[in-house]
Formats: C-alpha cells, structure tokens, sequence
C-alpha cells in the first residue's frame, strides 16, 4: 500500500478566500444558513475580509451570481445557500431543477469548488431543521466540504 499516492483536502482554510451565494427568499431559513457556513468558515481559519457574500432574490437566481463569482477566478471555493418549500403548485419542480442544474454546470466547468447547500423541503418545519435546529446547520456542512475541496483543489493533477 505504501506506493498508493492518495489526495485529500485538510479541514485548513487559513488563507483562502470564498463566496456564498445566498438566496433572500426564505431568508427565515436562509440567513440561519449564512450564519452557520460563515461560523463555518472563521472557525477554519477564514479571515471575515476573505468571505464575500452575494444576495439574490431566490433560488433561482443562484447559478446566475454563481456564474460571475466562478468566472472571476478570484475564489477558492464557492457556497450556494437557498430554500426552496414545497407548495401546491409545480413550481417547486421548476426552481429546484432550475438551481440544480445551473448549479452544477458551473461547478464542473472546474475553475473553483463548489458546494450545494441549497435545501429543498416539504414544509418550513424541515426547512428550519436543516437550518440549525435537529439536523444540524446545512449551511456549515457546505462551508466543511468547500474548506475540504478548496485544500484537495491545490494538490489534483
């Protein structure tokens, strides 16, 4: 096994920069997100002066802020923070392939990580769970993996 060359990112962010992209809409739900994936980010070594946060009007306007932080190159690793609820109509259906698929073009195009931790609930009871409540912030699990990514990026062939 000693030959094996194994790649992993350290939990180590000191000296890195990220952008958060996160939604206004259900900002009951959202801001709790931020608040845990900037927690997130200073408990890693992130000065307060590296993180820059983007606010857009809902989900669906995530790929597109998502889209000009990636292409400016100026980040190590990027956050995308939403909520979207169920409700009686299609809609739901429309932003949450909306956010995921936009979301994942621009974190294959490979200029910088990028983590998902946009939630897609049933209901506001499961929104705010997932939001610091029973299951955890979903918002620091997202800043966790990008600190991990953004350490894996600089040593990938």
């Amino acid at each position: 096994m000693s030959g094996i060359n194994l790649l992993e990112g350290q939990l180590n962010a000191a000296g890195k920069s990220f952008g958060i992209v996160v939604s206004r809409f259900n900002s009951l739900v959202t801001r709790e997100l931020l608040n845990g994936a900037q927690d997130c980010l200073l408990r890693h070594g992130v000065l307060e002066k590296d993180i820059t946060v983007v606010w857009v009007p809902g989900a669906g306007e995530i790929p597109q802020a998502l889209r000009h932080l990636s292409d400016s190159e100026k980040f190590d690793g990027l956050i995308t923070l939403g909520c979207v609820i169920r409700g009686g109509t299609p809609h739901f259906e429309q932003v949450v392939s909306l956010v995921t698929q936009g979301v994942g073009e621009i974190a294959l195009q490979g200029k910088a990580p990028v983590t998902f931790g946009v939630l897609t609930t049933e209901n506001l009871e499961q929104a705010l769970e997932r939001a610091g409540a029973k299951a955890g912030n979903k918002g620091w699990d997202a800043a966790l993996a990008v600190i991990e990514m953004a350490s894996l990026w600089e040593k990938l062939p």
